[in-house]
C-alpha cells in the first residue's frame, strides 16, 4: 500500500502548502473542479497498485536504497507540481475556457491507466517499485512488453500528461518534465540490471523493442 500512502501524503502536503500560500495573500486560480476526475483516477490507480503489489516475488538483487529513495522523492515532487499551484508557474498553457479540455485530460489519463494495469498483469510477480531482479525472475515479452520494455513508465508519463492537460497550468507541465527525466534515468538502470541478468536474451529483446515511446524512443 506504499503508493496509496504516497498519493495521500502528496495530497495532504499540497493542501497544506496551498493553505499556507493563501494565508500569505497569494490567491491562485482554483483547480478543484478541473482536477477532481484526475484525482479519482489516481486513487483508483493507487488502490489497484497497492493490491497487485502484494504478490511480488522476493528480491534477489536490486539498486541501492539511495537510488530507490531518490526516485521516490523525485516522483513525489513531480506529483506535487502536477496538482499544486506554484507562484510564477500558474499561467494557462491552454485557454482556461477551452471546451472539453478536462474531459480530454481524463480520457487520456484513463487510457494510460488501462495500459498500466495491462502491463502490471503481464509482469506479475516480477514487478517491484525498485529496479531489481526478483527470485526466479522472468523476462516478460507478452502483452505491451512485445513493443515496449517499460510500458508502466510509459503509462505513468501518460497519466501525468492527462492530468496536466486537465489542469492546463505551467506548473503541471514542469511536473511532467521532471517525471520524464526521472524515468529516463530509471529505464537506463533497469536496462543495465536486466542485461546483466539475462545477457544475450535481453540484448536481442532490446534490439526489437522501444524503451518508452514506439517509433520515438
Amino acid at each position: 500500500m506504499k503508493l496509496i500512502k504516497q498519493l495521500v501524503l502528496v495530497v495532504v502536503i499540497g493542501s497544506i502548502l496551498r493553505l499556507g500560500l493563501h494565508n500569505l495573500g497569494w490567491h491562485p486560480p482554483s483547480l478543484d473542479k478541473r482536477l477532481s476526475p484526475a484525482l479519482v483516477l489516481w486513487m483508483i490507480f493507487g488502490l489497484y497498485w497497492g493490491i497487485a503489489g502484494l504478490n511480488s516475488s522476493p528480491t534477489q538483487s536490486s539498486e541501492s536504497w539511495v537510488s530507490t529513495y531518490f526516485h521516490q522523492f523525485v516522483l513525489c515532487a513531480a506529483f506535487l507540481l502536477l496538482i499544486v499551484p506554484v507562484p510564477g508557474l500558474n499561467g494557462w498553457f491552454l485557454p482556461a475556457q477551452l471546451p472539453f479540455v478536462v474531459a480530454v485530460g481524463a480520457i487520456i489519463q484513463a487510457g494510460f491507466l488501462v495500459l498500466a494495469v495491462w502491463a502490471r498483469r503481464h509482469l506479475g510477480r516480477n514487478w517491484s517499485a525498485e529496479v531489481r531482479i526478483a527470485v526466479d525472475h522472468e523476462l516478460v515479452r507478452t502483452g505491451p512488453y512485445r513493443l515496449l520494455r517499460h510500458p508502466i513508465y510509459t503509462a505513468m508519463l501518460g497519466m501525468f500528461l492527462g492530468t496536466a492537460i486537465a489542469s492546463s497550468q505551467f506548473h503541471a507541465l514542469l511536473g511532467v518534465a521532471i517525471l520524464a527525466v526521472a524515468y529516463l534515468r530509471k529505464t537506463r538502470l533497469e536496462d543495465q540490471i536486466l542485461a546483466q541478468a539475462f545477457g544475450a536474451d535481453y540484448n536481442a529483446y532490446r534490439r526489437h523493442t522501444w524503451a518508452l515511446v514506439p517509433l520515438l524512443f
